[in-house]
């Protein structure tokens, strides 16, 4: 995703849920080998760019997961909703307790296409890659427009 989602997406976290930022934030301080309360003191807008492009380190996916994970079920609700009403799924606020195993081609890529239509692109790709590796439950076909569809790549 872009730097700028990326900051926007560890401000939500600093806003909303400072539990999760101050666990995120210790830890990206010692992974840079500085003090938390150290690191805590840089201006926000460069702590913010620093934490975004640590995250990025395969070694912290799980921290980079949960910030994202936090701000897409508080954040963007109405995203999640959309394409899961669109496929028929039941949800409760865009989680879902049991995806079906598979979805049909033609209902997958018309929930693909409405939520492209109603939500930044960049968005969209970052919901669907994170609901697509997130979940146990891996639609074939879901990867497939994740890899084909270029409004759903990323560093493009």
């Amino acid at each position: 995703m872009s730097p700028a989602l990326a900051v926007r997406i560890i401000e939500f976290a600093h806003e909303g849920n400072k539990e999760l930022y101050r666990s995120v934030l210790a830890t990206v301080a010692e992974t840079r080998k500085l003090r938390p309360a150290f690191f805590e003191r840089t201006p926000r807008p460069a702590r913010h760019a620093a934490m975004a492009a640590t995250l990025a380190r395969p070694r912290l996916e799980l921290f980079a997961a949960n910030l994202l994970r936090d701000w897409l079920m508080k954040q963007q609700t109405p995203m999640l909703a959309d394409f899961l009403d669109a496929l028929g799924v039941a949800h409760k606020d865009g989680a879902v307790d049991d995806l079906p195993a598979s979805v049909e081609e033609a209902p997958l890529q018309a929930a693909v296409e409405k939520i492209l239509a109603k939500y930044p692109a960049e968005e969209v790709a970052v919901y669907l890659n994170a609901f697509y590796t997130m979940n146990d439950v891996r639609w074939p076909n879901l990867e497939a427009i994740l890899k084909t569809n270029p409004r759903l790549q990323f560093g493009g």
